[in-house]
């Protein structure tokens, strides 16, 4: 039986510890509980590899009404990121 695994809700999210099949139940959670504290910039790491990861993300993401933007950062070296900015909950 897997354990639970405790996330800081600090608005960083690395995924390289995590499987693949995972990512993204996790993302969802992760996210819901940044916006109910009130953390609506998170940078999720899913890493640069064949971009399977990362498009697995974004169509998660895509799907969900409370994202308000999907963007990649400004540093083209991070482009293993993904920057996700989140309507707040009473918006």
């Amino acid at each position: 039986m897997d354990e639970a695994v405790i996330l800081p809700v600090d608005g960083n999210l690395d995924l390289h510890t995590f499987r693949p099949s995972e990512a993204a139940d996790l993302v969802e959670d992760y996210l819901v509980e940044c916006r109910a504290i009130g953390v609506l910039l998170v940078r999720v790491i899913h890493g640069k590899g064949t971009g399977q990861l990362r498009e697995k993300v974004h169509s998660r993401l895509r799907k969900l009404s409370w994202v308000e933007s999907i963007e990649w950062p400004a540093d083209t070296e991070n482009w293993g990121a993904t920057v996700v900015r989140l309507f707040p909950v009473n918006a």
